[in-house]
């Protein structure tokens, strides 16, 4: 499953959530998916070095 599927999925499952600590791990996980999207693209744009420091 590539990341955005893995977005794409807890989107709708956001949506389908009613239970509020069920929407609470959701968002969390949807954030942190987002998060990894957002390095890996800024890792292939060259904004980010993948490498550590030192």
């Amino acid at each position: 499953m590539t990341i955005e599927e893995q977005i794409a999925e807890l989107r709708a499952e956001l949506n389908n959530a009613f239970d509020a600590a069920e929407r609470r791990q959701i968002e969390a996980e949807l954030q942190l998916a987002q998060a990894d999207l957002a390095l890996m693209l800024a890792e292939q744009d060259g904004t980010v070095e993948a490498e550590p420091p030192f």
